[in-house]
């Protein structure tokens, strides 16, 4: 007995002489970020558009795991703002979120909000952007959280890292582009360019110059961190004659595996180690959409960055050659995007939380709204654009923000009565009925309890435009079980759960015409936004909030609101 309670008191110590370490390396990190207009010069034509510090894209904020994070956000622009933090878990925090309506009311020009959080057992690569209609489209950057002192990467470390932002241009206000898509109905104007790191590629006209280059020698093995903060696109990537090794997704390590071609949804990241093994020439880093719904217009067009060779030598690489070209696969290649994402898993067997508490089934999809009387819309047949889960089209309040209302109490705001399955069962990715076109406009959240276990499918429907969702849970990383196509069926499909190394992810594309399964730990109280990352998408209301309850006592509980909160 004495044994064993040596043995307990000697672990107990370490544990705590670990904690004291930790916190003793872990660093305050403050930033400041300027909302403002800059004239930015792409495709010919020189836009003002809202920046932060007047870079675009903006600032990279680099960071250990255990770090905080303090950002005063200074709004000197036009429009409305709010700041999300995307994948950070924002253990208690949910007030530094960001999302707007959501967790804060925005930011209004000429007001400031400093946003304050710990990253805790994150690393890897994730990113910030707005989060007010469509300001995403210029303001982001990326958020690398780097393991914590004295820890190192699971792989060889690199001899260089380049984040690389993978966006999306248009030759207009895109706050314009939004306004007009909302007056009509319609859908909004497709983009103009596709971008890597800011700059467009020397594909289109008048992008030559600006190119993006990534400087690189003969033999290095370099970590890309790429980030798809694209609207309304997911994206196909390759590099010619370079094999990418992934290693790392959402700010999760994976098992490593190999491949010719990426597939980012809009928030996903994904780590890749590149090995400069061919001859010193340059060689182009290229995207291009994945657009897998049928008839729909999409951004047909390809970005470039170029991977430059420096080899040291006289004389060196021929700069006047072209750079390579890699082969990207066809717009529609479903085949090749649902090949990439089950390839993607833990490095390693995980423990699954379980027994599942709740068992939650949700449509995601498009419909279609009657045109008001007297109005002219711009949809299919007159009517307007509508997206929905559970046939719930999610509506932003405006007098206060969803967790602000929860936390005063107040009434009119939001009801908690979201439902757990849809309301009618039907043929979610055939033919559907036409009385089921039409959601319904509501601020309905679920409650869970602090501590439930949630498996939840996602069931993509074909009510109008069926295609792949990419889907974001706010505030959550979880495990994707499984993916498939056509209507989920328990009774076949839980045979397919990965249950040994699922990978840990943040956003999870439900297939075109399919479904996905994610469960994860509901340890977070606040409110939650899960929603489709095309904002498109989100814009018309494909959407919807978690609301999870305190715990019990001071660490299981929603951090009090910090005092500078802006007011609606």
């Amino acid at each position: 007995m004495d044994a064993q309670r040596n043995t307990s008191t000697r672990t107990l110590f370490f544990f705590f002489f670990s904690l004291l370490l930790h916190r003793s390396n872990a660093e305050v990190h403050n930033h400041d970020f300027v909302i403002q207009e800059t004239p930015v010069k792409r495709l010919c034509k020189t836009h003002n558009i809202i920046t932060v510090n007047g870079q675009f894209p903006g600032p990279t904020v680099e960071v250990k795991n255990g770090d905080t994070l303090v950002v005063n956000v200074v709004n000197r622009g036009q429009y409305n703002v709010t700041i999300h933090w995307h994948g950070i878990r924002q253990m208690r925090t949910a007030w530094a979120d960001g999302p707007e309506f959501v967790t804060q009311c925005p930011i209004r020009p000429g007001g400031s909000y400093t946003y304050r959080f710990t990253i805790k057992g994150q690393e890897g690569t994730l990113w910030w952007h707005a989060h007010s209609s469509w300001l995403r489209a210029t303001v982001y950057g990326a958020l690398i959280v780097y393991p914590m002192e004295n820890n190192s990467y699971p792989f060889t470390t690199p001899n260089r890292e380049f984040p690389v932002i993978l966006g999306e241009w248009w030759d207009m206000n895109p706050m314009d582009v939004v306004r007009e898509a909302i007056r009509t109905g319609a859908a909004p104007n497709t983009s103009d360019a596709f971008t890597i790191n800011g700059q467009p590629g020397d594909l289109y006209s008048c992008s030559s110059n600006e190119t993006t280059s990534f400087p690189v020698k003969a033999g290095e093995t370099n970590l890309f961190r790429f980030i798809n903060a694209a609207l309304n696109n997911e994206l196909f990537v390759s590099i010619a004659g370079h094999t990418m090794t992934v290693v790392g997704a959402d700010a999760s390590y994976t098992k490593p595996f190999s491949t010719s071609t990426l597939m980012l949804g809009p928030g996903q990241t994904t780590d890749v180690l590149i090995t400069m093994n061919q001859p010193p020439s340059s060689y182009y880093i290229a995207a291009r959409a994945y657009a897998s719904a049928q008839g729909v217009p999409f951004d047909n067009t390809t970005t470039t960055a170029v991977l430059q060779y420096d080899c040291g030598c006289l004389p060196g690489p021929d700069q006047s050659l072209p750079p390579a070209s890699p082969t990207l696969p066809a717009f529609n290649d479903t085949a090749t995007a649902t090949a990439f994402s089950t390839s993607v898993k833990s490095p390693a067997p995980v423990k699954l939380p379980g027994p599942v508490d709740e068992n939650l089934f949700f449509t995601v999809g498009l419909g279609l709204f009657n045109c008001p009387p007297g109005k002219t819309c711009g949809g299919p047949n007159g009517t307007r654009f509508g997206g929905s889960i559970n046939n719930v089209s999610f509506v932003l309040p405006s007098s206060y923000s969803i967790l602000q209302a929860h936390h005063l109490a107040v009434q009119g705001v939001f009801t908690s009565d979201f439902p757990a399955t849809p309301s009618t069962k039907f043929d979610y990715t055939g033919n559907v009925s036409r009385n089921l076109w039409q959601p319904s406009p509501a601020t309905k959240l679920y409650k869970l309890k602090y501590g439930s276990v949630v498996e939840l499918v996602l069931q993509g429907t074909s009510i109008f435009a069926a295609e792949n969702h990419p889907i974001h849970l706010h505030g959550y990383d979880f495990y994707i079980l499984a993916e498939g196509f056509g209507n989920f069926n328990p009774a076949t499909d839980r045979a397919k759960f990965n249950l040994v190394d699922p990978p840990l992810r943040n956003t999870v594309g439900v297939p075109v015409r399919g479904w996905a399964v994610i469960r994860f730990v509901a340890d977070n109280p606040g409110v939650w936004l899960l929603h489709c990352h095309f904002d498109v998408h989100i814009t018309w209301g494909l959407a919807m909030a978690f609301l999870v309850e305190n715990g019990y006592g001071e660490l299981e509980a929603l951090e009090p609101p910090p005092t500078d909160l802006p007011l609606c």
